[in-house]
């Protein structure tokens, strides 16, 4: 990826931001449609990622030490795939796992979770993937929720990544990474009341960042309210809005 087309990427990916809501209210953000194909390349430079508002600025609601490191985020949608496009700032960047299930959250990290039925808020799913495109699944049923059996590793997931940088090497300063994820709605069926969403469908959703050996800090989309780090909490979810407009209105 040249310098340039870095430059011009990260410009543009931070353009446009949902408006802000009141105090005491969750974060919310409305998913549109993709016009065209999206290409797991994680290069993010389909005319779908560039006109896709991104949720806003993380919050670092547990912060202590450090520079605050930004990330931006996007989601788009089609009849099969919820697609989610990171791009993480990050001076040294780290990642050694490369197993599903395996401990992402140590490596840079990057989390969507969701709880895709808001009749079923505590049904939650969480899918944490590291800058080496590992990914670790689960799925936590509420009383209410239908259960499975096993492990949730649904088929089908597909992630890229890409490094702006030298990963694993402190002795420089990176710039920032990108993960693009395909996530296919099929692997919520149990619990989401319509896969594909429909128009004005609304799941709750938390965006995560965590992990790293230098700088390690934790971030969100929508700030947890726990006394210490902890992203398991559906009742911080934000809130997001499906719809099968293709781009805001002016």
């Amino acid at each position: 990826m040249s310098i340039k087309y870095s430059f011009c990427l990260a410009t543009l990916f931070v353009a446009f931001f949902n408006l802000p809501t009141k105090a005491g209210e969750p974060p919310r953000y409305t998913i549109y449609r993709t016009e065209t194909p999206i290409t797991i390349d994680g290069k993010l430079d389909e005319p779908g990622w560039f006109a896709a508002p991104s949720v806003g600025d993380f919050q670092f609601a547990w912060y202590k030490s450090g520079k605050k490191e930004q990330t931006v985020a996007k989601l788009l949608w089609d009849d099969e795939y919820l697609y989610v496009a990171f791009l993480v700032q990050d001076a040294h960047i780290s990642g050694t796992r490369t197993e599903r299930d395996s401990t992402v959250w140590k490596d840079d990290c990057v989390e969507v979770f969701t709880a895709p039925n808001p009749d079923l808020p505590k049904a939650y799913f969480n899918l944490e993937m590291n800058v080496r495109g590992a990914i670790l699944d689960s799925y936590h049923p509420s009383e209410k929720s239908q259960k499975i059996e096993g492990k949730w590793n649904p088929d089908g997931i597909r992630i890229k990544t890409s490094v702006s940088g030298t990963l694993n090497d402190d002795s420089d300063s990176d710039r920032y990474w990108i993960l693009e994820a395909a996530i296919p709605f099929a692997g919520f069926s149990h619990v989401a009341k319509h896969t594909p969403p429909e128009n004005g469908d609304v799941w709750h959703l938390n965006l995560n960042r965590l992990g790293g050996k230098t700088n390690q800090q934790f971030s969100q989309w929508s700030p947890g309210t726990s006394p210490e780090p902890q992203y398991h909490r559906p009742q911080d979810f934000g809130r997001v809005i499906f719809s099968t407009e293709s781009r805001p209105r002016k």
